[in-house]
């Protein structure tokens, strides 16, 4: 099976996103033990996430490094508009802007998730 796991809920709101990215990290590492091809990637304001997560002290960070594997990058225009290109680069996933969108330069292609038949889970 084929799982895309996309991250959007944003650091800054509280309890709930957090909530959301546990949740998301939980199927991916479950995902991964069943042996499933697994992708995620952070896209919204969930760019914000990898420098958060980055951080030791974080309730998140084991399970983070636990599925980094699987992590593919954050989408770069969505980093740029949420003030998150820095923290992306600093925590080491790449930019993703696999598709042009106007005014933008460049963003995640999740439709080709869809596409190629992934299984695609929004958090």
């Amino acid at each position: 099976m084929k799982t895309a796991i996309v991250i959007m809920s944003d650091p800054r709101a509280g309890e709930e996103a957090l909530g959301r990215l546990f949740n998301g990290l939980a199927v991916a590492d479950e995902a991964l033990k069943a042996g499933d091809h697994v992708a995620i990637v952070f896209n919204g304001a969930g760019t914000r996430w990898p420098g958060e997560l980055a951080q030791p002290q974080h309730p998140a960070h084991a399970l983070y490094h636990a599925v980094r594997e699987a992590v593919h990058g954050a989408s770069c225009g969505c980093a740029a508009v949420f003030g998150a290109t820095q923290s992306v680069e600093a925590a080491g996933l790449p930019l993703l802007k696999d598709k042009a969108l106007p005014g933008t330069p460049g963003i995640l292609n999740l439709h080709r998730y869809l596409t190629d038949g992934w299984h695609t889970l929004v958090f």
